[in-house]
């Protein structure tokens, strides 16, 4: 018998809703101390899992946003919520429920970074990726990301080396979750986390940043690492918080929100046919608040992963199909492949389809990748995988954004903007499982979507 990590979706209770203002105020007032949910809430679980006390209640967001602001309705009327708990394996078969006036289980999927395959030389560098990316074009057109907020969910950012690098790079310490609230945001140890700020910042060099080190440190040869979807719902819950609010009271006008992670291999997961899987299930509560961010005016993305056919992580257990899952195959993200700076594709590079019924035409894009940049693993190391792909996209969409806040165009009309702009370097137009619609052009973008402006 093995204890299992499980997210339940309740109907809304006192508890709940007490759990989840706790837990805002704390946010609120800079603390994330002393937030969790009474044992009581416990009685509202099915037989068999026990609450962890410890995780405070989380409103799935699910009101629909007003067409001219994308703010939404207040917690109070959220009528389902998340908790945390852990089951015994051998009950998971029995924990089939589908209805939604009762309580729901859901897998609590461990999640790992996607860093590179080792050994593989970088080819070109950052000042390469602008010249391709048309920095200097965007720079003419104040295109910077001043006034966008860019979310780095991953292992945590060292400011201190991003100026190192010569970067101007702005942080804001205020809007933030980690589940080890022990260093300061901007403090941690210089990886992976780091190395995706660094991409960011090519295309946005004046965006905000907002640490979310949800993920246990890692390094460029990967190793399973201490990330849940339960840590990735509270940090959405905290954006979401952020962005329920109208327009002229946000600290930012947009937000970006990059992930580079995601779910290695099936096994992580619950077993196929299960409506507690993550995999392709639309109704997961991770993917339910990814779709709720989306809709309240946030732009986010997710590494499509390092499962290619050439040369898959270790994690993928040689598994190559069927790999962009999950969140990063949902219909209201970008999914990011990776191509070099010749505009080839990267062998680790996950290909499609995606997930039914999520979306199947994942990748969305592809974005350059496995150049030397950050330095974060070293000194001519290379900034690669999808890790660094995800970032560099994540940067052109906040640099477009700096004009154009999602109550002028919703994420939705960005996301399709930003494929019809694609650069398709060789083969037919239209979506491939490689590279999906082509490689992201922040120049195209910007042109497209100017009139709106």
């Amino acid at each position: 018998m093995v204890a299992i990590p499980v997210l339940i979706v309740i109907p809304a209770t006192d508890t709940a809703r007490e759990s989840a203002r706790m837990s805002a105020e704390s946010f609120a007032s800079g603390s994330q101390a002393g937030t969790g949910i009474d044992k009581t809430a416990e009685s509202d679980l099915p037989e068999g899992v026990v609450l962890d006390t410890n995780f405070a209640a989380v409103p799935l967001g699910m009101a629909t946003p007003t067409p001219e602001s994308f703010s939404m309705t207040a917690t109070s009327d959220d009528q389902q919520f998340v908790v945390r708990g852990m089951v015994d394996s051998e009950q998971i078969s029995s924990l089939t429920s589908t209805s939604s006036d009762g309580p729901r289980v859901f897998c609590d999927t461990q999640v790992g970074l996607a860093p590179i395959c080792p050994g593989d030389a970088a080819s070109g560098n950052a000042a390469d990726v602008r010249g391709l990316l048309g920095v200097s074009q965007l720079s003419r057109r104040q295109l910077s990301g001043d006034g966008v907020a860019v979310a780095i969910v991953d292992n945590g950012i060292n400011l201190a080396h991003l100026r190192q690098r010569g970067l101007s790079a702005r942080l804001d310490p205020h809007v933030f979750w980690t589940p080890t609230p022990n260093i300061k945001p901007g403090e941690y140890p210089v990886d992976h986390g780091t190395m995706c700020a660094y991409c960011v910042s090519i295309a946005a060099p004046e965006c905000t940043l907002l640490d979310f080190p949800l993920l246990g440190s890692t390094t460029s040869g990967g190793s399973v690492m201490d990330g849940f979807l339960s840590d990735a719902v509270q940090a959405y819950n905290v954006m979401l918080t952020m962005m329920r609010k109208p327009e002229a009271e946000r600290p930012y006008h947009s937000l970006v929100v990059n992930n580079s992670w995601g779910m290695f291999h099936h096994s992580w997961d619950f077993p196929p046919g299960h409506p507690g899987r993550y995999a392709d299930n639309p109704n997961h509560p991770f993917n339910l608040i990814v779709g709720s961010l989306a809709q309240s005016g946030a732009d986010i993305l997710f590494a499509a992963g390092n499962c290619g056919t050439d040369c898959p992580d270790g994690r993928c257990q040689g598994v190559t199909t069927d790999v962009i899952t999950g969140a990063n195959s949902h219909p209201d993200v970008l999914s990011v492949a990776g191509v070099d700076v010749n505009q080839d594709r990267v062998g680790y590079s996950s290909m499609g389809p995606g997930q039914a019924p999520l979306a199947t035409e994942k990748p969305d894009l592809a974005a350059y990748t496995h150049f030397n940049g950050s330095n974060a693993f070293g000194v001519g190391s290379a900034d690669g995988g999808t890790s660094t792909a995800c970032p560099v996209a994540a940067g052109c969409i906040a640099a477009v954004r700096t004009n154009l806040p999602p109550s002028l165009m919703s994420p939705a009309d960005l996301a399709q903007a930003a494929r019809d702009s694609a650069v398709k370097p060789s083969g037919p137009a239209g979506w491939d499982r490689e590279v999906g619609f082509g490689i992201i052009s922040p120049t195209n973008l910007a042109t497209r979507v100017t009139p709106i402006v």
